[in-house]
């Protein structure tokens, strides 16, 4: 699947290229111009995190995960992510949507007392599945906005839904066990977004923070982001940033403790 959604961008990069040509003699900005009229922008991208904390399961297991972004990648089966934003004048409204599907498989050798010799040796086979959907939404305030600056003001929710599957089979599959935990709740958010031109061009520095929790099962989660970005005309623009989201759960929570951090890859429409 992330195979595929890079081969997306990469095509959704040579349109950028052939657009930016056509539209080269224009003066462009990456900082957007506040008017009394709509304006959008549809972001599809590939956020590859390494994933650090613990999983909670239902009988009080606790499972630690530490996977790193290629990690994540070669174990990802399923998944999707896109954000947009709509604003009329100061005022505006964004969304934010992750979904994905984590699988890793390992095998633990162990050893079996017996009747018959006292002991036999044998292997543990070992599968996490996690399952996790993110969505974040807010209201914007335009706080800023000159030649060189943008920056919103926000306030809303985000909601997480996430189940974590153990499955274990020992000896060839004759003897399994296996457990789950699902946990969703939802969190109000405060924060901030914008961009900074870099030396009156056509690149930028995007930026996004929030904090927020006390949802029920939430003690605390924040949200951050910085990297660089490129415009290439009026329609589209790209960056290339780094994203980290945090999880604080109480016990009844799946994520103890949990870093999500990685890269990510965004192409921005606007209209």
């Amino acid at each position: 699947m992330h195979k595929k959604l890079f081969s997306s961008l990469a095509l959704i990069f040579a349109a950028m290229l052939s657009m930016g040509s056509v539209y080269g003699a224009e003066d462009i900005s990456p900082i957007p111009k506040i008017s009394e009229e709509w304006r959008f922008s549809v972001v599809p991208y590939v956020w590859a995190p390494g994933i650090k904390g613990t999983l909670n399961f239902s009988d009080g297991l606790v499972k630690t995960a530490d996977y790193s972004s290629s990690n994540v990648l070669s174990n990802l089966k399923t998944g999707g992510m896109i954000a947009g934003e709509a604003h009329y004048g100061k005022w505006g409204v964004m969304g934010d949507v992750i979904s994905a599907t984590l699988q890793n498989t390992g095998n633990i050798p162990v050893v079996v007392p017996t009747r018959a010799d006292g002991t036999v040796r044998a292997t543990l086979a070992d599968k996490v599945t996690v399952q996790q959907t993110i969505l974040t939404g807010a209201a914007t305030y335009t706080l800023a906005n000159t030649k060189d600056l943008y920056v919103d003001g926000l306030l809303g929710i985000r909601a997480i839904y996430a189940t974590a599957t153990l499955n274990l089979a020992l000896d060839g599959g004759r003897n399994k066990a296996s457990d789950a935990k699902t946990t969703s709740t939802v969190d109000p958010i405060v924060g901030f977004k914008g961009r900074y031109r870099i030396a009156e061009s056509t690149w930028y520095v995007p930026f996004y923070g929030d904090i927020g929790g006390g949802g029920g099962t939430t003690n605390l989660t924040w949200q951050a982001m910085l990297g660089v970005g490129k415009t290439f005309n009026k329609l589209v623009d790209a960056s290339l940033t780094y994203r980290a989201l945090y999880y604080d759960m109480n016990n009844g929570g799946v994520l103890q403790k949990t870093t999500m951090q990685g890269p990510q890859l965004a192409v921005s429409l606007n209209f």
